[in-house]
């Protein structure tokens, strides 16, 4: 790995820490799930609402980010972002009743929805696209470091005094590492040349690439750059060519939320309470998760730019609609002595953290073209969590009302749609450069 690729692999792990965060906020909350419901007395609705509250902020961060980041740049967005998590985990922490804690998750989420449009989409502007594919996958590593260290941290907490308060305010920790790491990385060489900051633009640019490769993409973004001050407004994705490329964005990002995975990232106390397990069982079962969760993320960056995008969402979707259905069986038939519902789990997410989670932050980086990137973009990154505050409310309510093989035999016919949709409609992506067209 010569220089300029070691610099683009460092500014793209520290731009991954808004990752760190979205995935830490999810898995801690799970955590608290056995401590905060006697505590305030939550029935399965008010349960679901408090979870996905979160949601709600994400939405309004994804939403807007887009239009700052085109106007500011990505890196003072990203400041924002860690200051908003950090000030609210402390708040979660200190909260008093159910509303408040519910305001303080909704504040939180606009940061994460915030960092999750903005990590990897800096990424994918910082790096070659040979590479592209790995480097935007360090997001999604982040993310299930996040998850993992969110699981561990509860684990180790359940047995002191008020343990929900200090599992909620340990998120400030990595929201405050990840604010010092954005002021050591350069703004957008791609947001610089096309708001005219040329110069300095070209400085950034020649700094991460090859001098051959760094040519290339100036003379790429020099072409594609048309009327830099005005700006696309939400009518340009309804475009000949754009709308097509908007509806895969979309449901890409839906069907990766509502594929069952975090149903079990989100809710795996609730669901494995169903089995008769202790709450030290149900938060043990949680890290060995985020173990398999983090470990097949690490062979995902290895495959994604050798294999391809499509593929690898391909063979995810199927095989989690048949581990899906498997799960389902198991708790039908009440299957829960020794390792066989366990291993079912694990053996799930493994695929899904293999495939669909990085993958779909890839193509959803990748598919769009320049002049509407940002905008669409942000779009997708809202419907993405439109879908998790659908699935984050709903699934309480589900496997109290329901049977938790009706719940799992349901995301198995989700993953089989979505298989489906992907052989037909979807196209690869890989080794395209961020300002090439995509044919399909």
């Amino acid at each position: 790995m010569n220089n300029s690729y070691r610099h683009t692999v460092l500014i793209s792990l520290v731009a991954a820490l808004g990752g760190l965060l979205f995935g830490f906020d999810i898995a801690i909350f799970s955590g608290t799930i056995p401590f905060i419901q006697p505590y305030f007395k939550l029935d399965a609705a008010s349960l679901g609402w408090i979870a996905s509250s979160l949601y709600i902020g994400c939405m309004l961060g994804a939403l807007f980010t887009g239009w700052i980041s085109e106007r500011i740049g990505r890196k003072r967005p990203l400041i924002g972002a860690a200051l908003l998590f950090a000030f609210s985990s402390l708040m979660m922490g200190l909260a008093t009743s159910a509303s408040s804690l519910t305001l303080w998750r909704i504040v939180a989420g606009i940061g994460v929805g915030g960092a999750s449009v903005l990590s990897p989409l800096y990424i994918a502007e910082v790096s070659p696209a040979a590479m592209r594919g790995k480097m935007v996958s360090i997001n999604q590593l982040a993310i299930v470091i996040g998850i993992l260290l969110a699981y561990l941290s509860n684990y180790f907490l359940a047995p002191i005094a008020s343990n929900w308060r200090w599992m909620f305010a340990s998120g400030a920790a990595p929201a405050i590492l990840f604010f010092m790491g954005v002021f050591l990385i350069p703004e957008s060489p791609r947001w610089l040349l096309t708001k005219g900051y040329r110069q300095k633009g070209e400085e950034v640019l020649k700094a991460l690439l090859a001098p051959e490769e760094a040519a290339k993409e100036i003379a790429l973004i020099s072409r594609h750059k048309q009327n830099p001050s005005r700006r696309p407004a939400f009518g340009s994705l309804l475009q000949k060519g754009i709308f097509p490329l908007l509806i895969i964005g979309i449901l890409v990002a839906v069907f990766q939320q509502i594929s069952g995975a975090n149903a079990v990232l989100f809710y795996a106390p609730l669901i494995f309470e169903r089995t008769g397990m202790n709450v030290n069982d149900q938060l043990f079962q949680q890290v060995l998760i985020g173990g398999i969760n983090l470990s097949f993320t690490l062979i995902a960056m290895q495959l994604v730019d050798k294999i391809g995008r499509k593929k690898l969402m391909l063979f995810g979707a199927g095989m989690m609609a048949c581990l899906l259905a498997l799960i389902a069986y198991a708790f039908m038939k009440e299957l829960f002595g020794g390792y066989l519902l366990s291993l079912l789990v694990l053996a799930f997410i493994a695929t899904y953290a293999a495939t669909l989670a990085p993958v779909t932050w890839v193509l959803i980086a990748e598919i769009f073209p320049t002049k509407v990137r940002e905008l669409a973009i942000s779009v997708s990154s809202t419907m993405l969590w439109v879908a998790c505050f659908s699935l984050t409310y709903a699934f309480p309510v589900m496997i109290d009302r329901f049977s938790a093989s009706q719940t799992f035999l349901v995301f198995a016919g989700i993953c089989l749609v979505y298989f489906l949709f992907l052989y037909f409609f979807v196209p690869e992506t890989k080794g395209k450069s961020l300002d090439e067209e995509i044919a399909f």
